[in-house]
């Protein structure tokens, strides 16, 4: 198992909890430029530059996103 930084991780968990809250109401702008911004956070992290990402580490990331300290439809204020 891969080590990704807590930042790295925290974005991708933002992400996922930001996209289980649009999947419920869709056509929300605010989530929707949310999402957007955590995609760009995650995708141009750092972390990237030092090692080309392959598709099972963006696997084993969105996987952490989902279940290390799930905050199931809230996000931080």
């Amino acid at each position: 198992m891969r080590t990704f930084p807590d930042d790295l991780v925290r974005a991708q968990r933002e992400w996922s909890a930001t996209y289980r809250q649009l999947a419920r109401r869709p056509g929300r702008t605010e989530l929707r430029r949310r999402l957007y911004r955590l995609s760009v956070q995650t995708y141009f992290h750092p972390y990237w530059q030092r090692r080309r990402p392959s598709p099972a580490a963006w696997c084993e990331l969105r996987e952490l996103g989902r279940t290390v300290g799930d905050v199931r439809g809230r996000l931080p204020r």
